[in-house]
């Protein structure tokens, strides 16, 4: 028993020296195996000195992070005449207070007092709440368009007149808000332009303060911003005068077909005839085979391509009367429920090396859809002449029956011809050339009907006397 104690005691104090020798580089390894900010600092040093420089770098990014928000808050409200102050402020300062030039430092004392007032004038915060009404997202030119303004007032104290900023398109329209008793209310109206097609945006409504000279400006964003589409202007046209449109319930061709719905006559029976139209009455009388002959019918399809190239058109007015023809087509087939092609030009980008010899294909899904495509259009200095829009559409349309192409009085005759010659054979082309003001006059060159109107109302009645005739 007395052997065993002494070995038992020192069997166990070098395991116990092993235990401790082994955990402090486990613990030395975890620290050095970290790849982070604080490894890069101290290495793997645990002491106090280490936590101090740790505690030293933290605080100086804290205080730099503030420094770095301060400056974008000060940045974002003081303007360009702000920092010109502040800059001749302080030129002032040093060069009077350096040469003794009295005059400049009371320049500099003036600058600081600017200064100052400006600071002061951004104090505090708006006590408002502004709302503007959706407007009317889609209008057509011409017709009335605007938002309200509503301001309001809930606190028990009364308001400041301020101003707050609309943008309108690419204007701006200031809007001043009167001075407001507690829990009133101050409605203002702001017009949205019709007078041309296009998208505009309105809004937001900022409200804007600053100081009486301008040194300072500090924007709040009460509403977001809203899109009005305005359309162009087009006529009603009644679906009767489509008549140039050859439909199952309109008019017949004048091409003859075996076998279809609208009969044209009886002839005699020919080889390869189907005997199913063999008109056995007739046959009995004459004593020989006699058939029915019918004239062909077919679903329409009609096509309007409106050119916007620049050199097509003698000024702006000339194109949106164009536009408004094309847009009136289009619409009507849609409303009737055709089968309707609307295309234009693609443009060609400002530095290819090649032109885009495409066309763009407007929606027809709703006349409402087209319209706002059409409100997107706009005139181009690089794309296709009609001739070649009118070759890449009846090349990859099939079935066309009517097409119309819209173009500005810059258009000659012989070229019309040439666009109308790469249709298909026995497609009616139709030229309407836009000119504000003229005549309206409907001539027939070879296979081409060329119709010039000089305004938007002429279109029907042309349309309608090539119905009569």
């Amino acid at each position: 028993m007395t052997d065993r104690r002494p070995a038992d005691t020192r069997s166990r104090r070098p395991v116990a020296t092993r235990s401790r020798r082994a955990s402090a580089p486990e613990r030395t390894g975890t620290v050095a195996g970290l790849t982070n900010v604080r490894t890069r600092l101290v290495g793997d040093r645990e002491d106090v000195a280490a936590d101090a420089v740790v505690g030293v770098v933290r605080a100086w990014r804290s205080i730099g992070r503030l420094a770095s928000r301060a400056r974008d808050e000060v940045a974002s409200v003081v303007t360009s005449l702000g920092w010109t102050a502040v800059v001749l402020t302080v030129v002032a300062f040093v060069a009077g207070y350096r040469f003794g030039l009295r005059e400049v430092v009371v320049v500099g004392w003036a600058g600081a007092v600017l200064v100052v007032v400006a600071a002061v004038a951004l104090l505090g915060r708006s006590r408002l709440r502004i709302r503007m009404s959706p407007p009317q997202h889609r209008v057509v030119v011409g017709d009335e368009a605007g938002v309200t303004i509503t301001a309001e007032n809930p606190t028990r104290l009364p308001t400041v007149p301020t101003t707050v900023e609309v943008p309108v398109g690419t204007g701006l329209v200031d809007v001043t808000i009167p001075a407001l008793a507690p829990r009133s209310t101050s409605e203002q109206h702001v017009a949205v332009p019709t007078v041309r097609r296009g998208v505009l945006d309105v809004g937001p409504v900022t409200g804007v303060r600053a100081d009486p000279v301008g040194l300072v400006r500090r924007e709040v964003v009460w509403t977001a911003r809203e899109q009005v589409i305005v359309h162009p202007r087009t006529i009603a046209i009644p679906s009767t005068s489509t008549g140039l449109v050859r439909d199952l319930e309109g008019q017949a061709t004048t091409d003859l077909s075996p076998a279809d719905i609208a009969f044209h006559a009886i002839r005699e029976y020919m080889p390869g005839d189907d005997p199913r139209t063999i008109h056995w009455r007739s046959t009995a009388k004459t004593g020989a085979f006699m058939v029915r002959q019918f004239e062909d019918t077919r679903r329409s399809h009609l096509v309007v391509a409106l050119g916007i190239a620049r050199a097509e058109f003698a000024d702006d007015d000339e194109f949106e009367l164009a536009v408004s023809v094309a847009a009136s087509l289009g619409a009507r087939a849609v409303r009737d429920g055709r089968e309707v092609t609307v295309v234009v030009s693609e443009r060609t980008p400002e530095f290819a090396k090649r032109a885009v010899r495409a066309v763009h294909p407007m929606p027809t899904v709703t006349p409402t859809r087209l319209l706002d495509a059409f409100a997107r259009v706009g005139l181009a200095d690089a794309c296709l002449p009609v001739a070649e829009v009118a070759r890449i559409v009846g090349r990859d349309t099939p079935g066309i029956s009517v097409a119309f192409l819209v173009v500005g009085s810059s258009v000659t005759v012989p070229a019309l011809r040439l666009a109308a010659s790469r249709f298909p054979v026995g497609v009616a082309v139709v030229a309407v050339v836009c000119e504000p003001e003229a005549v309206p006059r409907s001539v027939r060159v070879g296979g081409l009907t060329v119709m010039t109107v000089g305004y938007l109302e002429d279109l029907r009645h042309a349309l309608q006397r090539s119905v009569t005739a």
